[in-house]
């Protein structure tokens, strides 16, 4: 039986990153599951899009995606921040808080998501730091394997690196695949063995998003096209092995009209339904 027959997710089904430009626009829950906003984008606003916001959330099922907590980062932790997002989830009721396992400040933002070293020490230095930011908002985080174009002072390989600290922190792991498929290549590994790897039972949720192909082996991440097919692959692969996990759609540019992301979201829902048979399938024999 996969991991994700025996727990509880935060949200169900196919999701998508909610974004300004989209007001005006049918957000239709027979299209949607749920939906994700980055949480330092929204807070203190107010007005129509205040108002905006507020209409979604009391719709749909909502989780966050945070920007800026930098917990990589060699600056103290922002703990203004933190407890402005743990109002801003009270607020709106949100699901789940999740973060990027990056960094992106040193005393002043970066504007970038810079890797951390893949090192025992760093393993120490981030897992205490998402302890106190899920001790001072009361509940567990998700952290988001990132893509990465570098690797200073690597001692462990990624894999390694992203499974201490889920361990450590006892937090869960929001799983980019995307970030999976454009790091195998530019890495050069397996993406189905790392998927493999991870511990299943520690996946919130999931995202799916487009990138840019700068040469054959070079990829970059930008959630600014649609998914291509070995993504799509990559997801399905995902499913068998953990189970159909809630996932959402991620588009930050070059953003279509609704319909056409409804199309992507829509995928989703049938790679899900697709393999949720075979999963039950499987858990059925494993009893036998």
């Amino acid at each position: 039986m996969s991991s994700a027959d025996q727990r509880a997710f935060p949200v169900e089904g196919a999701g998508l990153g909610l974004r300004r430009s989209m007001m005006g626009e049918e957000v239709s829950p027979e299209h949607i599951d749920f939906l994700e906003v980055a949480p330092e984008n929204w807070i203190g606003v107010g007005g129509r899009f205040g108002r905006w916001l507020r209409e979604q959330t009391e719709r749909f099922p909502f989780v966050t995606h945070g920007l800026s907590l930098s917990i990589g980062s060699p600056a103290p932790l922002d703990m203004d921040l933190v407890r402005s997002i743990k109002a801003f989830i009270r607020e709106h009721d949100i699901r789940c808080y999740s973060e990027h396992l990056s960094y992106c400040s040193d005393h002043g933002h970066l504007y970038d998501l810079l890797p951390i070293p893949f090192t025992e020490e760093a393993v120490r230095y981030v897992a205490e730091r998402i302890r106190r930011v899920q001790d001072t908002l009361g509940q567990r985080i998700a952290m988001e394997n990132v893509s990465y174009y570098a690797a200073p002072g690597q001692e462990m390989t990624e894999l390694d690196f992203i499974t201490a600290v889920l361990e450590a922190a006892d937090c869960d792991l929001l799983l980019d695949v995307n970030n999976i498929y454009v790091n195998s290549i530019n890495h050069r590994y397996d993406p189905v063995d790392f998927l493999r790897g991870l511990p299943g039972e520690r996946i919130a949720y999931v995202h799916v998003a487009g990138h840019y192909d700068e040469a054959e082996d070079l990829k970059v991440d930008t959630h600014g096209a649609p998914v291509i097919g070995p993504v799509w692959a990559l997801l399905e692969e995902a499913y068998r092995l953990h189970g159909a996990l809630p996932t959402l759609l991620e588009r930050d540019f070059n953003i279509p009209p609704l319909p056409k992301l409804f199309e992507e979201v829509a995928q989703i829902r049938e790679i899900q339904s697709h393999v949720q048979p075979q999963i039950q399938r499987k858990a059925q024999y494993a009893h036998r």
